[in-house]
């Protein structure tokens, strides 16, 4: 099973609202395969995805609780914090990058050519401050926080990433209708009191960094 990602008519606004006329067209994708090693918290996490010329846009809305977000900076480990990701593969070139991002907006973003190395070779590589320059988030939650957050919180988490990231890091051209990449999307909150690992295509344990269980990703 895939998921068609709808061609933008318009730039769409991050903030506009997951229900809203600028993002309705696009499928619900939901992030619902939980892994059993995780807690018995189960949030409600929805995604959509449409593109343009430029890039990709992405609109996660979460029905969450036991919220916490401690991340302060680009490249912190985010995973730990109330979190989702999405892990994308181009049709060109090696590999994949994954952008994680914590509810309050912080940003992990790597290369990822050969998931069986370890981070710091050349194989798993961060994308450095100007790679990522062009990438736009959008958090409806305030900021940092650091009391955790038991009662449920719903909150929305957009991001713009442009495809001159995939031309750096696979030298991948701009797709256009029916062109074919892949990718899973995930949910996670590693150090919170109540852990959890979700994804919308299943995983075969805790690692999220499996390419061979990721789903297609078509362009319409």
């Amino acid at each position: 099973m895939g998921y068609l990602i709808h061609r933008a008519g318009r730039t769409p606004a991050l903030d506009a609202g997951f229900d809203s006329g600028e993002w309705s067209g696009c499928r619900i994708l939901n992030v619902d395969v939980f892994r059993p090693e995780g807690s018995g918290h189960r949030p409600e996490t929805r995604f959509r995805l449409q593109y343009d010329r430029e890039g990709l846009y992405g609109l996660f809305s979460v029905r969450d609780r036991f919220v916490r977000c401690v991340a302060r900076k680009f490249q912190d480990p985010v995973c730990r914090d109330s979190c989702v990701e999405f892990f994308v593969r181009p049709a060109h070139g090696r590999g994949y990058v994954n952008f994680e991002f914590s509810a309050a907006g912080v940003l992990l973003a790597q290369h990822v050519a050969d998931c069986r190395r370890r981070p710091g070779t050349d194989d798993v590589r961060p994308l450095t401050e100007r790679e990522a320059a062009g990438i736009r988030i959008y958090h409806s939650l305030p900021g940092r926080i650091e009391q955790e957050l038991a009662q449920e919180t719903c909150y929305e988490l957009g991001f713009f990433l442009p495809f001159s990231i995939f031309a750096g890091t696979h030298g991948a051209p701009a797709p256009v209708s029916r062109t074919v990449w892949s990718g899973n999307v995930y949910k996670c909150g590693d150090d919170t009191s109540h852990p959890h690992w979700a994804s919308w295509r299943p995983v075969r344990r805790v690692n999220f960094h499996e390419p061979d269980c990721f789903g297609d990703l078509e362009f319409e």
